[in-house]
């Protein structure tokens, strides 16, 4: 096992340096004047302080020798400074990172909590009109684009119940009752597309599972349908579950980027949008690659898990 997370931790230590590669590159191909649109319409903009926001941010550099400094410096744990505020990028994301991770996290939560027992339930039903229900519910699940539930919940709310708080953010520790109330709908909007595809894969799993030659052996050895299903069928089952959950999780954080949006939470995804508007390097940067860092620290759990799940993955 300690030689296969070891081989795991090398493959990401390249996937991440070609991430910020691509960080790197991808932002400075947005077209128009960075340093032009960082100073927006002051009126004191002078050839001067053009000059020296450029020498600042290291644009006068040439691009290989931009990349090699930021890299230095991100390896030195200093992501740089906000070109707006003037504060460290790494004590930005950390104000907003809570909440986008809060976010995520009770979405994951709430559709694997939803989804499990829906999909087992309709592996158990199968051919049945419950069945055929949440196959139908999970295709229009699939359909739905989050941003379009949120906005749809949000007009619903704001005519039938006016009083829900619907819009903001009210940190856990100052109101947990009014945080937990103003996550709803947006954890529901994150959410619903993945339960909708965990059910759907966690049905066609166990019925494939379960069609196994093993299991009609237990059957006929006269084991408990009980035991037979959770105890031999699901945990053989979970592996593309598990395969689709850890997707799943990271697609989470460009879903959360949107309906931070939409329903006015001061997540990670309100910072990166407005960064990139404003052409924000070193906070746009920094925001970006904590986002794949948290990305690619998830794939290495999922990887994790199917070697838990099934010992054979070591050695694949």
């Amino acid at each position: 096992m300690t030689t296969y997370v070891v081989r795991r931790l090398l493959d990401l230590v390249f996937v991440l340096f070609g991430v910020s590669v691509l960080i790197f590159m991808m932002l400075r191909a947005i077209p128009g004047d960075a340093v032009a649109i960082m100073l927006g319409a002051n009126v004191d903009i002078t050839p001067e302080r053009v000059d020296a926001l450029r020498r600042q941010l290291g644009l006068h550099l040439p691009i290989h020798e931009q990349y090699l400094r930021w890299l230095t410096d991100v390896l030195r744990g200093d992501l740089g400074r906000s070109v707006w505020t003037g504060r460290p990028v790494a004590d930005e994301i950390l104000g907003r990172l809570p909440v986008t991770l809060q976010l995520s996290g009770m979405a994951l939560v709430t559709a694997i909590a939803v989804s499990f027992p829906l999909g087992m339930a309709a592996a158990r039903t199968r051919g049945t009109r419950a069945d055929a229900w949440m196959r139908v519910s999970s295709i229009v699940g699939l359909t739905l684009p989050p941003f379009w539930v949120g906005v749809l919940m949000l007009y619903v709310f704001s005519i039938y119940l006016p009083t829900w708080p619907s819009i903001g953010y009210v940190p856990f520790g100052d109101d947990p009752l009014g945080n937990l109330a103003r996550m709803v709908l947006p954890v529901i909007a994150v959410s619903l597309p993945m339960i909708a595809a965990l059910t759907r894969i966690l049905r066609s799993s166990l019925l494939d599972v379960l069609s196994l030659d093993y299991i009609r052996t237990g059957r006929a050895k006269g084991l408990a349908p009980r035991s037979l299903f959770y105890k031999h069928a699901l945990r053989n089952a979970l592996i593309p579950v598990v395969t689709v959950i850890g997707v799943q999780a990271g697609h989470l954080l460009s879903g959360v980027i949107v309906i931070e949006q939409v329903f006015a939470i001061p997540g990670l995804g309100r910072l990166v949008i407005g960064a990139i508007n404003e052409r924000n390097y070193p906070l746009a940067q920094g925001v970006i690659l904590t986002a794949t860092v948290v990305f690619v620290f998830i794939n290495l759990l999922v990887d994790l898990a199917y070697a838990w799940i099934d010992p054979r993955v070591e050695y694949g």
